[in-house]
């Protein structure tokens, strides 16, 4: 459910506003027919193909003012760009205002304070780029071109959880343009009703346009473990996996992801075309000593291949980017946190690995525990974190002919497996595209939703900003 806007803007005033907008902006606004307008429109997942009424590309938070108060003004919906990565797509919205940040990606390191400060457009390479020079690092992403600021208000998971927790346990202070047009500071110390929704709410409280994250040291080598065993070669490595990492979740990042061997030479051609799955993880410590620890997830049967080895940790969090290049596939993701990962779990997501239709689908079964497990249900937004394991359905395909089934296939592996969920509860990131916004948002957040609702109603009562896993604002029916 969505609150729409109470009365229709005038189109006369629109057209007028426009121009006086595009006068006010350092960056370019940009309407149909205009030269970059379709580029900018364009995000990661090609099924999205939507029509902003305008698109305003902002180059700094005075920009971003700006165009949320002309939004305010004519009381038009917004939907936020910063990465462009989010597979649902709410980066673009048909008919209200687009804000785009693609253009605001500065990242400046403090060494001495331990401090990242992160523009609100920028990407999770440009994070890494810049910290890894002081030997300092912050939880991202897998990609990295990811947006900062999609990945981290969901919540964030990334390889370092294990060590340092979810995106949102290292951010300090976040400013942001609020639905009234206001630039404010949003921390423990500062509006901590809204530091505290931020932290795994969503882009539903305003347009986030800077964050401050704490840092860490950071050792530019990490161990990277990532045998590669056919599909054959049933659950034995996968339970084996589950139980290696029962008293080692505050060390090792990993996941077991399931997919089809690509016709590489970097693989055997024997393989070629045949599902398999990689036991990925990193060691967030010393690489020789993740080396040595990791060896036993390398033994447990015959493998494809072996990718396995020390390597820059900048490197590896590159290594999956040219999996699914930006608008090249169409997508629709789901999943699920869990409790336990049980035999019958496991014995699902293989089975679902194999009937995937489209070879270019991805499914992962994700560990917890650590660092993440330590935060409290009621510090964050984002809830409880007792979870010990998350299971993805992350479908991929070409064709805009194979979309019934392909969705039609996700939708039926995720219903399936819902009962090893932790009722219900699942990663907002992973929400397919939104269809079930109601009922997914109050499964994710759980008995923190009510006080999201009041937050919201506080700051954006009119929901403005709707295009995400929406929070519908308190008193509104």
């Amino acid at each position: 459910m969505t609150v729409e806007a109470t009365k229709q803007a005038d189109p006369g005033a629109i057209s007028g506003g426009l121009a006086s907008l595009r006068g006010a902006l350092t960056g370019d606004l940009l309407v149909e027919g205009d030269p970059e307008y379709d580029k900018a429109r364009g995000i990661w997942n090609a099924m999205i193909d939507r029509r902003p009424l305008a698109i305003a590309v902002c180059k700094d938070a005075d920009d971003v003012v700006s165009a949320v108060r002309f939004a305010r003004d004519h009381n038009l919906p917004v939907s936020i760009k910063a990465g462009g990565h989010n597979v649902a797509g709410h980066a673009v919205c048909d008919d209200g205002l687009m804000i785009d940040l693609s253009q605001m990606r500065s990242v400046r390191v403090d060494p001495a304070e331990q401090r990242a400060y992160v523009a609100g457009g920028a990407l999770w390479g440009d994070v890494d780029r810049e910290t890894l020079k002081w030997g300092l690092a912050t939880p991202g992403g897998l990609i990295s071109d990811t947006g900062v600021a999609g990945l981290t208000l969901s919540g964030g998971v990334g390889w370092l959880r294990s060590r340092y927790g979810l995106c949102i346990d290292n951010l300090v202070s976040m400013q942001i343009v609020t639905a009234n047009g206001d630039l404010v500071t949003a921390s423990e110390e500062s509006n901590p009703d809204l530091f505290w929704a931020l932290r795994g709410g969503g882009g539903n409280f305003g347009v986030v346009v800077s964050f401050e994250f704490a840092l860490h040291p950071m050792n530019p080598k990490v161990m990277f473990c990532a045998p590669i065993y056919p599909i054959e070669a049933g659950p034995g490595p996968i339970r084996a996996w589950r139980d290696f990492l029962a008293d080692k979740n505050d060390r090792i990042g990993s996941l077991v992801e399931f997919s089809t061997v690509a016709e590489s030479e970097d693989f055997p051609k024997e393989y070629w075309g045949r599902r398999c799955y990689t036991i990925a993880a990193v060691y967030a410590g010393d690489p020789v000593e993740g080396e040595r620890i990791t060896m036993p997830l390398r033994e447990l049967g015959d493998l494809v291949t072996d990718f396995s080895g020390q390597m820059d940790y900048r490197d590896v969090q590159q290594l999956f980017d040219t999996l699914m290049p930006a608008g090249d596939f169409r997508c629709y993701w789901k999943c699920h946190f869990l409790d336990e990962l049980s035999d019958e779990m496991i014995d699902a997501a293989i089975a679902n690995a194999i009937e995937a239709p489209s070879d270019n689908t991805l499914s992962s079964l994700w560990n917890f525990g650590g660092a993440t497990a330590k935060v409290p249900a009621d510090a964050t937004a984002f809830g409880d974190r007792s979870f010990g394991w998350m299971y993805s359905i992350d479908s991929v395909w070409p064709d805009a002919a194979d979309d019934e089934s392909n969705i039609a296939f996700t939708r039926k592996a995720w219903d399936d497996t819902r009962k090893h969920s932790q009722q219900g509860r699942l990663y907002l990131n992973f929400a397919g595209h939104g269809e079930d916004n109601d009922s997914l948002v109050r499964d994710a957040f759980g008995r923190n939703y009510v006080r999201l609702a009041a937050i919201k109603a506080k700051y954006d009562p009119g929901n403005m900003f709707r295009f995400n896993q929406n929070i519908v604002p308190a008193g509104v029916h």
